[in-house]
């Protein structure tokens, strides 16, 4: 159950859009979601950690790095893809990093498998009450935006320990717009 006003977060979005091609930028802006949190300590409660993937890209953009053996790289290079050949002991650092390495099977298609990393957005709680996530770009439509907004406020509400009464404030805006408040 969502106590997101849709008619709201719409009207947002349309606002947004709209500064953005008010003020034309040089590159294409991302929308965030900004989450403020209340009634929750850090340093006591739990911290959560969780990722969702989006219906659709929030940046397309977003580069992505493939590490693997020669079969990977031959898939990589055909798809255009960075690409590198290294050892395995350089998972467990990259994840120490911030940079998660997701495997991929000979089976799966690598495209499909990088097109997944692109639209899967992570949240996750540090020692501050506010986060940000990217939901969206200028360039994509406004119901699409939408459903990526309803499906990371969701899921961010079931990762929360009171659901929304854990919930301060919600914001959408663009790289260099307004915050817009839709809850």
């Amino acid at each position: 159950m969502s106590k997101l006003q849709s008619d709201a977060v719409r009207e947002a979005i349309s606002q947004i859009a709209g500064d953005a091609k008010e003020k034309n930028r040089k590159f294409t802006e991302t929308i965030e979601l900004q989450i403020g949190l209340k009634n929750y300590d850090p340093q006591k409660d739990k911290r959560f950690s969780g990722s969702v993937k989006l219906p659709h890209i929030p940046r397309p953009k977003m580069k992505v790095c493939m590490l693997g053996d020669a079969q990977h790289v031959e898939e990589a290079e055909k798809i255009g893809l960075e690409y590198m050949d290294i050892p395995r002991l350089l998972g467990p650092g990259l994840n120490k990093a911030g940079k998660f390495p997701t495997l991929v099977s000979h089976q799966e298609s690598l495209e499909s498998k990088v097109n997944e990393t692109k639209a899967t957005v992570k949240f996750q709680l540090k020692k501050v009450l506010c986060m940000g996530v990217a939901v969206g770009n200028c360039s994509m439509e406004d119901k699409q935006i939408f459903q990526n907004v309803q499906m990371s406020v969701n899921f961010l509400v079931s990762l929360l320990k009171k659901n929304w009464q854990n919930v301060r404030c919600l914001y959408l805006k663009s790289t260099m717009g307004r915050p817009v408040r839709i809850f």
